[in-house]
């Protein structure tokens, strides 16, 4: 087995150590042989995809990209081919490194990926390489210039070009509608695979972050701003995967649970009442999805698809 394959047998977080949350806009220096960005993939049973889409992206790393960078593949308790893909790969190129988990988890994943990075940057795309590999220097950048202690792809700012199906498309924005009004958040786009932040900022936030699954990213965002980090936000280019097996309504409940748990510190396990609060939360989630279905499905009818991606 190579050394650059690495067994976490839980993927749970180590003994918490307090790091200041740099907030000064102070660039990255380059620090030796630690490469500068560690790009992760998480992966759940990917034997299909995974070797062409790490040849793709090592291509791109060595032949456009301008700093020291690494890919770790975050194999989450896969059932199939993908731990010997992986290692297949992790033998090949240098710059792999594999981390395999027990436990299933893309926020549990990422979470240990970059909890045992020694990049200055830790950042992860999916593993379909939905976003267009040309936004990950225009993300990394202004983490490594010190502009901003977060980057994120956006699919949802002017500027970005999104090619989905209009029930994603639906969803994704009526849950960043939701975030914006319950939890007053001003990002856009919660939930794009295609994030960066600094590697001491990772190491501060994590142990705060509750989910491990899904909710992963909004979580990790609501803390971020919280903490009053800047987040930066890209426009990216974005493809999705027609393929992907994420169940859109397993997922929704949990992002509705995260939701709630973030707006009212109530603990992940915690019975939901029929309370005012509840009442609410529900009617303002039912009327902005309502509203935004009917407000999408007209302007299909009127408008490109380019033209009512913009509202």
């Amino acid at each position: 087995m190579s050394s650059s394959i690495v067994a976490a047998e839980t993927g749970e977080l180590p003994v918490r150590v307090l790091v200041p949350l740099p907030r000064r806009r102070e660039a990255i220096a380059a620090d030796g042989p630690r490469p500068m960005v560690d790009i992760v993939i998480p992966v759940h049973n990917e034997e299909r995809d995974l070797r062409a889409s790490v040849l793709r992206l090592h291509a791109y790393l060595t032949q456009q990209f301008p700093f020291s960078a690494r890919i770790t593949i975050a194999d989450n308790a896969s059932t199939d081919a993908t731990p010997a893909v992986a290692a297949e790969l992790a033998e090949e190129l240098p710059e792999v490194r594999v981390l395999r988990l027990n436990d299933k988890g893309r926020g549990r994943a990422l979470a240990a990926a970059w909890l045992t990075s020694d990049a200055r940057v830790v950042s992860y795309m999916d593993v379909d390489l939905s976003t267009d590999l040309s936004a990950l220097l225009p993300l990394v950048a202004p983490v490594i210039s010190g502009h901003s202690q977060v980057s994120i792809g956006s699919r949802l700012v002017t500027g970005s070009r999104v090619r989905r199906g209009p029930k994603r498309e639906v969803i994704s924005r009526v849950y960043n509608i939701l975030l914006r009004l319950v939890l007053r958040v001003r990002f856009k786009d919660a939930q794009c695979g295609f994030k960066a932040l600094r590697a001491d900022v990772a190491r501060s936030l994590l142990p705060d972050v509750v989910n491990r699954n899904w909710f992963f990213d909004t979580e990790l965002l609501v803390r971020a701003e919280r903490a009053g980090l800047r987040i930066h936000e890209l426009p990216v280019d974005w493809t999705d995967d027609p393929d992907s097996r994420v169940d859109i309504v397993a997922t929704a409940i949990e992002d509705l649970r995260g939701v709630w748990r973030l707006a009212t510190g109530r603990p992940t396990d915690a019975p939901l009442r029929l309370s005012t609060q509840l009442v609410r939360f529900a009617a303002v989630g039912a009327a902005s999805t309502l509203a935004y279905a009917v407000l999408f499905w007209a302007l299909r009818e009127v408008l490109p698809a380019a033209a009512s991606n913009v509202i």
